[in-house]
This record gives structure tokens, sequence and C-alpha cells, in this order.
């Protein structure tokens, strides 16, 4: 199923007016100035990771590319433009007539990245590729940072499957983009229909608190579910009683019973009685899953619990205290002139205050050690090295403004299981600390 074609209500007819005044106002003045044309190359990048991270999770490229090619002015766009005046009729004639026709080259979704790594580059006209800046930065700070928290939370978890299920703490479109997020980072299911069917994610959910309450007793509600999803569904044991329910639950579905639900408590406490009540009453295969307010630092606690899954939601879709990837977008190379076949000399911002950035239109590989892990990411500008040329990282996305690297999520999932399993083992410590590879920079040629 080509999802990008279902025309669903989570998709806009255009991505155009996801951006910020200041791309058309820059344009309006390019043109004017006839700088517009000149070649020039963007690129994305953070200049360094949260606190305490220690690598990043590239996540939403999937996403930038159906931006980039719903980003068009239809006349409802161009009329809103013009009536609040914010270009002129020569910029109105130009948008109407936008199409990226552009290349963009980029980490491939769910390989890990470091600070300085130019996670994707933007490559056309200035005009062309400074109105994408806000699109492709919302989504990737977006959908980088969810990831990220994810990869984090599989790592503690193991081999114990993740379920994604904030919906309900998030806006109702940023809770689809983050299972998609949660989904390259590790975790096994969402509870998001709506993720489910615009990205095929695996769907799970029974039912919640209230489902109990409904009923008399808890005895009726175990049972209406029973008979309705079957003897392997998962039974919501907290509403009351915990060992009183688990009694109830096994009674009711008998040793087949799939799963129990635990809400809230001292969830390490709890599971350990809870999986002693179910060996002793003969439901041995009964798996516990845990809720309620997760995070990576709670799933590592609970390692030793005989706990089967964790479901985790709020601290999910809010990237775990780090929402935003903080990546930027810098133009850092242009043509000398407007002139066909110009060349391009690297250009830089130079600040105090670490906002500094490094010209030059930029390759990046990883260097591995001897024992086949990455050691460091090396990022240059000119030729690339021939001992990490067969390591490139950046791949081609779009090629003369067409999409030419689209691909199925769980490639992206499986590509980022890979990435972090190459990096050092510290990698998945949640203590605090600096990346766990360094970035090198390689300075050679000009960058043309």
């Amino acid at each position: 199923m080509n999802t990008a074609d279902l025309g669903l209500p989570v998709d806009v007819p255009s991505t155009a007016l996801f951006t910020d005044q200041y791309e058309l106002t820059m344009l309006r003045a390019a043109l004017k100035a006839g700088t517009a044309g000149r070649r020039s190359v963007f690129e994305v990048f953070t200049r360094r990771l949260p606190d305490g991270r220690r690598y990043g999770v590239v996540a939403g490229t999937g996403r930038v590319l159906d931006a980039v090619e719903n980003f068009r002015f239809d006349a409802g766009v161009l009329r809103f433009l013009r009536e609040r005046d914010i270009v002129d009729g020569e910029t109105l004639d130009w948008l109407a007539e936008y199409r990226f026709t552009g290349d963009i080259w980029g980490y491939p979704e769910g390989e890990v990245y470091f600070p300085g790594s130019p996670i994707m580059r933007v490559e056309g006209t200035f005009g062309e590729c400074v109105l994408l800046e806000t699109v492709i930065l919302s989504i990737l700070n977006h959908d980088s940072a969810i990831a990220a928290a994810a990869s984090r939370m599989a790592s503690a978890a193991g081999d114990r499957p993740l379920i994604e299920m904030g919906a309900r703490r998030t806006h109702e479109l940023a809770a689809v983009a983050a299972a998609r997020s949660a989904y390259v980072g590790g975790f096994a299911t969402t509870s998001d229909l709506a993720a489910g069917f615009r990205y095929n994610i695996p769907t799970v959910g029974t039912s919640a608190h209230a489902f109990t309450l409904l009923h008399d007793h808890e005895r009726d509600a175990f049972r209406a579910q029973v008979e309705a999803l079957g003897r392997d569904t998962t039974l919501l044991v907290d509403t009351y009683d915990v060992a009183e329910a688990v009694r109830t639950a096994v009674e009711v579905a008998g040793p087949e019973l799939g799963a129990v639900r635990i809400d809230s408590g001292d969830l390490l406490l709890v599971a350990h009685r809870v999986r002693q009540q179910l060996d002793e009453l003969g439901a041995t295969d009964t798996k516990i899953v845990v809720t309620s307010d997760l995070d990576e630092y709670a799933i590592a606690s609970l390692a030793a619990a005989p706990v089967d899954a964790y479901g985790v939601g709020t601290q999910l879709v809010t990237g775990s205290g780090h929402p935003t990837a903080s990546m930027v977008y810098k133009l850092v190379a242009r043509a000398e002139s407007g002139a066909d076949g110009a060349p391009l000399v690297p250009v830089a911002k130079k600040s105090s205050g670490g906002k500094t950035s490094i010209g030059g239109r930029k390759w990046a590989a990883r260097r591995l050690d001897s024992s086949g892990y990455a050691e460091a990411e090396v990022v240059g500008t000119g030729p690339v090295p021939d001992d990490i040329a067969d390591r490139q990282l950046l791949v081609e996305l779009v090629k003369g403004g067409e999409v030419v690297a689209r691909e199925p999520l769980d490639a992206a999932r499986d590509r980022h299981a890979a990435a972090r399993a190459n990096l050092p083992l510290s990698a998945t410590q949640l203590s605090r600390g600096e990346p766990v590879i360094p970035t090198e920079y390689v300075h050679e040629g000009s960058g043309s």
C-alpha cells in the first residue's frame, strides 16, 4: 500500500504555509536583487546533542520527502499572501510556478548522528531552497527527538517489546508522527489507529479502567471482554484490588489468559507478586504488561522484574524531556555569481555564543575501529579520504526535484537497530555523558 497516495485526514493539500514569513520576504528581496537564482547549498545539522544524550537518531526523512512534494502555492494560499501584503506581484507569480527542482542528500532514516553531522543537504537555487527551511526543520526536529527517546527506551527494554500509547498526550497530528518515529526507534506497536492506517504500524489495545467501572462487578467486566476478544486478551487488574483481580481474571479466562496489565503502584513489587500469583494459579504463560508514566529510567529499573512488555505515553511523545533535536538549516555554500556553472564558495556565520557554523558543501563518513565498531564521525569538504570512502553516510533522496529514495518504514527501523548495535557499548548507558564518538573535521578544497 502506497500511503502517500491515500489522501488521509492526517495529510494536508499543501505544505507551503508550514513556513515562517521571513522565508518569503527573503525570497522577495532576493528576486529584486537578482540573486534568487544563485546555486546554493543548505545543510541541516545540530551543534550539540540534548544534555545527556550519547547519539541522535534521524527520523522524519520520509515525511520530509512528502512535504517537499506537496510544497505548492495554490490559489487560496496566493490570495492569502496577496491580501496580507507579504509579497509583491513578482514574487506571487514566481510562487505560483514553484516546484522544487534541486537535489537533496541526507543520512538515511534510522541512522544515528552526532554534533556537526550534515544530516540533510539541500541544493538548488537560493529561492527554491530557502523556502523549505521551516518545514524541514519542523519535521526533523520533532521526529528525531521522539526517535532518540524511543531508542533509549528500546535499549533499556532489551528484548521486551514496547507499546507506543501517547496519542492523548500530544496534538492529534503530532501523535501520528510520534508513533511513526517511535517505531523507527524500536517500539513494536502503537495504540494510535491513524498511525496504523497511515504507516502500517502494528496496533494494539484492549480496555481502560472505565470499562471495569462500567460494570457492577469486576468479574462481569472481565467476562465481557473475554467473550468479545478471546482468552488471549489483556485484562487490566489494578482498578480495585490487584490480587483479587488476578484471581478473578484467571478464573474467567483460564490459564490461557494472554496478559494482565498493571497501571499503578510500585511496579517492581507488584509485578513480582503478580507473577508469583499467576504461576501458582497455573497461568504460567500469561504475560505481564506495565504502564504508568514510564520513561527509559523507569524501564531500566524494571529490568529484573518479571515484566514482558512496557506501554509508554507521555514521556515518549515529549522526547523524554527533550522535545526538539535543536537542528538548524544553514547556507554553507553559494555560487560566486549568477552565471551558469559559477563555482561554489563556502559561506558561514561568524558569531559569539556558540552559534558559529562551518562553511562548505560537506560529506560524512563513519570510521570504524579494529573490531568493527564506530570510533569517529568524520565530516569534511573536498575529496573523501580513501580509507573511509566506502563508509560515507549521505544518500541521494531527491534528484532534479524527483524523490528517488522512498522505502518501507521497516527499512528505517531495521537500519536503526543495526546502527545502534554498531556503536560502542557505552552508547546504551543512561547516565549523563558526552557523544559516544567524537566528530572530526577534514578541510580540503573549496567544496565546489
